[in-house]
């Protein structure tokens, strides 16, 4: 059997989600940038940090030649 992990901490660009699917977890929490965004920016700056967030891992996924999340796998972590 295996252990389901949840990355909590340190995740502050599009890359970072994708390293961390791509060691293997389920789930990536993004704390301090959404709390930041939102001492900054309000409701507004909270949803334009989660769609810079998104761009940038779908940027890193095209770069990598990810179609999908499920195609991000160990091999893209040296």
């Amino acid at each position: 059997s295996s252990v389901p992990v949840y990355l909590d901490g340190g995740v502050r660009r599009g890359v970072h989600v994708f390293q961390a699917l791509a060691l293997g977890a389920k789930a990536v929490a993004v704390g301090r940038p959404t709390l930041y965004s939102l001492a900054l920016g309000g409701a507004p700056g909270v949803t334009s940090m989660f769609e810079t967030l998104k761009t940038e891992l779908a940027l890193a996924m095209k770069l990598s030649g990810c179609a999908t999340v499920d195609d991000i796998s160990r091999k893209f972590v040296t």
